[in-house]
C-alpha cells in the first residue's frame, strides 16, 4: 500500500512537467515542448494505474488531480509569474486539506 501512495505522488509530480511543457509548447505549435508534454501525461497516468491496483479509485484520482493541481498552480506562480493573490493560496490550501484528509481517511 505504501508503494502504491509513492506511485501516485510520483503520478502528481509528473503533472508539474506535463502542464508547464504543454504551457511552453504555445497551443501545440512548438513541436518538442508539446511532443514533452504529451508523453509525459502518457507515463503519469500509466504511473497512476499502477496504483490504482491497491488504492481505491476516488480516493487516488482526486489525490492524483488534487496534488497535480496544486503543484502547476504553485509552478505558474514561482515560475511564470502567476497571481498569488490571498484568495487564490486559501484556496490552494484548501486542496491541500483535501488531500491530507483523503490520505488519513483512506490510509
Amino acid at each position: 500500500m505504501k508503494l502504491a501512495w509513492i506511485l501516485l505522488v510520483v503520478a502528481a509530480l509528473l503533472e508539474l512537467v506535463w502542464a508547464t511543457a504543454l504551457k511552453q509548447s504555445n497551443g501545440l505549435a512548438r513541436l518538442w515542448p508539446a511532443v514533452i508534454g504529451m508523453a509525459v501525461a502518457l507515463l503519469s497516468v500509466v504511473v497512476l494505474s499502477v496504483s490504482l491496483r491497491d488504492l481505491p479509485v476516488g480516493t487516488a484520482y482526486a489525490v492524483w488531480v488534487g496534488l497535480g493541481s496544486l503543484g502547476v498552480a504553485i509552478t505558474g506562480i514561482v515560475v511564470l509569474g502567476e497571481s498569488a493573490s490571498p484568495a487564490r493560496v486559501a484556496c490552494l490550501l484548501l486542496i491541500l486539506v483535501g488531500v491530507i484528509g483523503l490520505k488519513v481517511v483512506d490510509g
